[in-house]
């Protein structure tokens, strides 16, 4: 396959954070951050679209582990978790993966975009997500 992250999957010389039977952490080449971690399902996924739901919450669960250990061994003071899903997200690599980055309040760097999308939706682009899913409360 060439999918490089299914590739260092069983690479032994990655520097790896954790390794469990359905999702492992290692760290990136380039870490934007002391600890940066990547997370990634064992299994190819290639986005959040193709990933099935056992997958994603045993990713995810991965995901808030990573988080813990940077409050409790970094002393992180927060963590941005960053992932791309599908074209025009700016996905790097396809293979289904989650960017977990401790912060500190003294860091200099912001992962928040600087710039609102342009893309304009017929209607109310809330609405018209609500209207997927089944009404099951009232409002408050």
């Amino acid at each position: 396959m060439d999918c490089v992250f299914c590739q260092l999957i069983g690479d032994d010389a990655v520097e790896w954070i954790a390794r469990g039977p359905s999702a492992c952490a290692f760290a990136p080449l380039d870490p934007i951050a002391p600890g940066h971690t990547l997370v990634v399902p064992i299994k190819h996924a290639t986005d959040i679209f193709d990933a099935a739901p056992p997958i994603l919450t045993d990713t995810m669960t991965l995901v808030r582990q990573v988080a813990d250990a940077m409050r409790s061994t970094l002393d992180a003071e927060g963590v941005n978790i960053l992932h791309a899903s599908g074209p025009s997200s700016e996905q790097s690599v396809p293979h289904i993966h989650f960017h977990v980055i401790p912060r500190w309040n003294d860091d200099n760097f912001s992962t928040w975009p600087t710039a609102k999308s342009q893309h304009q939706v017929a209607g109310e682009a809330v609405r018209h997500l609500a209207s997927a899913f089944p009404r099951t409360s009232t409002r408050r």
